[in-house]
């Protein structure tokens, strides 16, 4: 039998370690990732009370606090509120691109509510606050918003 090692100071590993996990997103979230990974489609939630369309979709309304349940779909195209250009990898940058790439918050057509997603398909230095753009969806699809490839110029 062996002795156990006893350290007298203090030692440390440098190490990386790995935890897989899921998250449960919920009923309402559910439904809105299977919609896009199935079908394509994008669905947003209706206020029967102010009629606000909000994308992505929420259980109560951040006007009148009803509880929304009127789902509608929209078609995929929108408008570009805004954007910012990313210069630098990070390792906790969820999709597979590479610097530059740019963010933005996409309001689609017929929603109230912008959505944060990457832009694509166009080079950085032609984007543009206003511009009309378009989801284009990854041909495998794994229901996460990352279905959602990124907002292309329409």
């Amino acid at each position: 039998m062996t002795e156990p090692v006893v350290l007298k100071e203090p030692h440390s590993i440098l190490g990386k370690m790995e935890v897989p996990y899921k998250t449960f997103v919920g009923a309402l979230a559910s439904r809105f990732l299977i919609e896009l990974r199935d079908n394509k489609k994008i669905m947003g939630i209706r206020c029967p009370q102010c009629n606000l369309v909000y994308m992505p979709p929420r259980s109560v309304c951040g006007k009148c606090f009803s509880q929304l349940d009127e789902w509608v779909e929209l078609d995929g195209k929108g408008t570009l509120l805004t954007y910012t250009v990313v210069n630098y990898k990070e390792p906790v940058q969820p999709a597979d691109v590479n610097p530059p790439f740019v963010y933005g918050i996409v309001q689609l057509d017929g929603a109230d509510t912008g959505l944060l997603h990457l832009i694509g398909g166009v080079d950085p230095e032609k984007i543009s606050v206003g511009m009309k753009v378009q989801a284009e969806f990854k041909d495998k699809r794994e229901g996460s918003i990352l279905d959602i490839k990124h907002f292309k110029p329409v």
